[in-house]
């Protein structure tokens, strides 16, 4: 059987295809794969369920992010606070 008919996958890459589902990049078999697994791993459910609980709240958060010149700014600052420390 090739590596891409693999019906049973270990955790690291059942929850490596978890991730990708979430960000909508894991294909029609990976899919398949993932819950085919999900069936016999409490695990890997569990990290399925907390993953999608995080996705939901991120998408519904109102979090503000900084503005390009703040980052610029900090970026600056930062880097000559390093060249101080390194005279």
């Amino acid at each position: 059987m090739s590596a891409k008919m693999k019906i049973m996958i270990p955790c690291d890459e059942a929850n490596h295809v978890c991730d990708k589902t979430q960000y909508k990049e894991a294909n029609l078999w990976e899919m398949i794969i993932l819950n085919i697994h999900l069936i016999y791993c409490r695990a890997c459910r569990k990290y399925t369920k907390n993953n999608t609980k995080l996705t939901n709240i991120i998408k519904t958060s109102n979090v503000d992010c900084l503005d390009d010149d703040c980052k610029e700014k900090m970026k600056e600052e930062f880097n000559q606070a390093l060249k101080e420390q390194s005279i």
